[in-house]
């Protein structure tokens, strides 16, 4: 299996239980550069992966090829993780990393542990109190939209197509005993409920 671990914004006081337990209990651990190494070192002997520090698109790819081929061979047999500043699912290294492996070892069972992300971070840190819809961007094309109270799913999906989305994951109270990911949208769902929309991707990212 392999297992991206989220080290949330650089404080080791904001990891999550679950992040330092995977990391005692991996039988390998993996980081992407020596600001994560920092942080795991702690709980874990991790190992560094070389990433160049390019935005080339085809430099970039060849490495994150090279990596899963190295993670990925381990995976199969064994619980690997590859720890990362942030939420590893924005724009990380493990996110195209990930990919790589489940088109080259498509054996190899994934997971993702949540953490606290930049983007929560520096609302706490900022004391920003945000209480309507905000956009978050790094430049590039909007691919994916995530709608919370999404209580009518089935009506939402149709206004979306209409924005050039045209797949829908809801999300119904997200890690707990009760908790529902679905295709199939309903008519209606809870208040604890997401919708992820996306549109077909045109690039690597």
């Amino acid at each position: 299996m392999l297992i991206g671990v989220s080290l949330g914004p650089g404080d080791p006081d904001l990891m999550t239980i679950r992040a330092k337990k995977a990391l005692k209990t991996s039988d390998e651990v993996f980081v992407p550069g020596e600001r994560a190494k920092n942080i795991v070192k702690k709980y874990c002997d991790p190992k560094e992966l070389d990433f160049p520090m390019t935005e080339d698109e085809e430099v970039l790819k060849e490495y994150w090829v090279k990596n899963a081929k190295k993670v990925g061979p381990l995976a199969k047999e064994k619980k690997v993780s590859l720890a990362g500043i942030g939420d590893l699912c924005f724009f990380s290294t493990f996110g195209h990393v990930k990919k790589e492996v489940e088109k080259i070892f498509p054996e190899v069972r994934t997971r993702t542990i949540p953490g606290v992300s930049s983007i929560t971070a520096s609302a706490a840190k900022l004391d920003l109190n945000v209480q309507s819809s905000f956009e978050v961007t790094d430049g590039s094309e909007k691919n994916k939209k995530i709608v919370l109270k999404a209580t009518k799913p089935k009506s939402l999906a149709e206004k979306l197509k209409n924005e050039g989305y045209s797949e829908f994951t809801l999300g119904e109270n997200l890690f707990r005993e009760d908790e529902k990911i679905t295709k199939d949208l309903p008519e209606e769902s809870s208040y604890f409920s997401l919708l992820v929309a996306e549109k077909e991707e045109q690039s690597w990212k």
